[in-house]
């Protein structure tokens, strides 16, 4: 009887050291939002199972700074437009998306330090028409230029490409389809993005001459909560600061340079999810309407 009661002891034991173990082992979870519409950035590709998997550089810095917190990283897409409106209502913990943290941005979330230096705006043309387009005064009169419907370049083209027709669609991939296809004239893309499809495509490539109107734009950082509620920031300055002293930058570039297969995949916002029901101040519920509006 002794025995028995000795071995059901070790059992409870044994079960309980297991238990405790793997309590232990499970890691809290960062919630990270993005739009996977935006090659290099966040896109979506066949892993070598040919299951479709998250992948880009923002991707990667995501989860460089949740294993330095830690954390176990949740990938989370939804459409640009909502994504500072869905990270002040709690639903996620950080977003990266290509942010530079402009001064409206800057009221509606706080960023961290800047992990990546952004090149300029591109304006991307058939290469059989890039003579065509070296001055922005004189050669976009009466032209259609594509841009990302409810990005900056929307604004931008129309203060800086002057009379030209801007035509805005959701998704990048559907701006380079009508180009490629003739339907419209140009594209005003960041200079990244512009760059992979210059890459990507012999007949598309960046009118040079009349890029250089552009300036040098801000780094891109990490958005979270205004007030950082989570008290995340310090921790993702310090992941960013050890990330550039490794030099992962180059690294991410490089590995997303090698994937195959790329495909940009949009998500609206859930139905009926407003940025009117961000639960804060009216004012503040306004900067963040506009703020998500000019996410990229």
């Amino acid at each position: 009887m002794k025995k028995i009661i000795s071995i059901a002891l070790i059992l409870v034991l044994i079960f309980s050291v297991a238990a405790t173990a793997a309590f232990a082992e499970k890691k809290e979870v960062l919630v990270f939002g993005t739009s996977a519409d935006y090659a290099p950035f966040e896109f979506m590709y066949p892993d070598e199972t040919g299951k479709m998997v998250y992948g880009g550089i923002d991707i990667m810095v995501a989860q460089y700074i949740a294993d330095y917190l830690g954390m176990e990283l949740q990938i989370e897409n939804m459409d640009f437009g909502y994504l500072l409106t869905a990270l002040n209502k709690g639903d996620f913990d950080i977003v990266l998306a290509d942010i530079e943290p402009t001064e409206k941005r800057l009221k509606a979330a706080d960023f961290s330090e800047s992990y990546m230096d952004e090149l300029p705006e591109y304006i991307l043309v058939r290469t059989e028409d890039v003579d065509k387009f070296q001055n922005v005064e004189t050669d976009f009169n009466g032209v259609s230029v594509g841009a990302q419907t409810g990005s900056t370049k929307v604004e931008k083209a129309e203060q800086t490409l002057i009379g030209c027709n801007v035509v805005s669609l959701p998704l990048v991939t559907d701006l380079v389809n009508e180009l490629v296809n003739g339907k419209i004239d140009a594209i005003l893309l960041d200079g990244s993005v512009a760059v992979s499809y210059d890459k990507q495509y012999e007949q598309l490539s960046i009118a040079e001459e009349a890029s250089k109107v552009f300036p040098q734009p801000n780094g891109i950082a990490v958005a979270v909560s205004k007030g950082d509620p989570k008290g995340l920031l310090d921790g993702i300055n310090e992941a960013i600061e050890q990330l550039k002293a490794e030099g992962k930058i180059d690294e991410f570039k490089a590995a997303v340079d090698a994937i195959q297969g790329i495909e940009e995949v949009s998500a609206d916002a859930p139905e009926g999810y407003e940025s009117d029901d961000v639960l804060m101040g009216e004012e503040e519920a306004e900067a963040v309407e506009e703020a998500a509006a000019e996410t990229k």
